[in-house]
């Protein structure tokens, strides 16, 4: 049976707002564009489900919108910051599931927090540490942070390692890492209670600690 789509909206069509919806669009998702300037509407007016001119403060006109249908709103705005938090009460009022946000400051992140945003988001933020660490060691290809501590990370097999078994590296034990598995291009081969002898270009995808695995990384 196919999956119906999850609808999402979207308001504040900025360079992040836009570039969210048009990419959950790209997914199948039924998505809602919505901001107050006519131009950020009608840029996008081909490319999402719908793309509506209106003012998030506004909660009657959100909820005739239909606003209230949808799974997940992200409010994207960014620096007004009264149209942000009104926006992000709006939303939780009419009664969307989910609300993202995003934050510009530790203390818009607390205000958000505080009237229930089930996530709070600084693009600009992440970006920049994910660029610092993959810019930071060669090897790092990718990482996603879990929470808790926790991130997998993408590892390019170095010259150091090309032509060593899997087994050999011990990681688990030098270094408290668990390996998920090989990559070899777009193969898959090797799982974690496999074995392989790595090639140049392999991808170590580990799972660990950021202490242990920027000691690991430092040691390549």
């Amino acid at each position: 049976m196919k999956q119906k789509p999850r609808t999402f909206a979207v308001i504040g069509l900025g360079t992040f707002g836009s570039t969210v919806a048009t990419e959950l669009q790209r997914f199948g998702n039924y998505v809602i564009g919505i901001d107050s300037s006519e131009a950020n509407t009608a840029r996008l007016s081909d490319q999402l489900s719908q793309a509506l001119i209106l003012d998030a403060r506004d909660e009657v006109a959100l909820r005739e919108a239909g606003l209230g249908d949808c799974d997940v709103a992200i409010i994207a705005i960014g620096e007004d910051l009264e149209a942000n938090v009104l926006a992000a009460i709006n939303a939780k009022m009419i009664g969307v599931k989910v609300v993202w946000a995003k934050a510009i400051s530790k203390t818009h992140h607390r205000i958000l927090s505080k009237i229930g945003v089930d996530r709070v988001i600084h693009p600009e933020q992440e970006v920049g540490q994910h660029i610092a660490q993959v810019l930071h060691n060669p090897y790092v290809r990718d990482y996603v942070g879990l929470g808790n501590g926790f991130h997998i990370v993408n590892f390019v097999v170095s010259p150091a390692l090309q032509g060593k078994e899997l087994a050999a590296l011990d990681l688990s034990k030098k270094f408290g890492l668990r390996c998920l598995g090989v990559m070899r291009g777009t193969e898959y081969i090797c799982g974690p209670d496999g074995d392989c002898v790595l090639e140049a270009d392999d991808y170590l995808i580990l799972l660990g600690r950021r202490t242990e695995l920027r000691e690991f990384g430092a040691s390549l």
